[in-house]
């Protein structure tokens, strides 16, 4: 088995499949694509039962999202309010 969540690029572009073709590894989980998202529905690996492929989103989650959210407000009024402070380019 091998299992990819870091970088698509630690794979070389088409070794993966090859190497499944040829039952070494024997499955593979992946998280990170050369092309993400990936759009196509009849990507190669999305084709194989001995691939299981999930989204690259490890960080998404209701609690960081509004803390986001409340951040970029906050972040808008101040500027409104002509606080730049929080302002990188100028």
């Amino acid at each position: 088995m091998i299992l990819n969540t870091a970088r698509s690029g630690l794979i070389e572009a088409g070794a993966l499949e090859k190497a499944l073709d040829l039952g070494t590894p024997g499955f593979a989980a992946l998280d990170v694509f050369d092309i993400e998202p990936i759009w196509d529905t009849s990507h190669s690996l999305l084709q194989r039962d001995n691939v299981l492929c999930s989204p690259h989103i490890g960080y998404v989650t209701k609690s960081g999202y509004d803390i986001y959210f409340e951040n970029a407000f906050k972040n808008i009024e101040k500027y409104f309010s002509g606080d730049e402070s929080h302002v990188i380019n100028k």
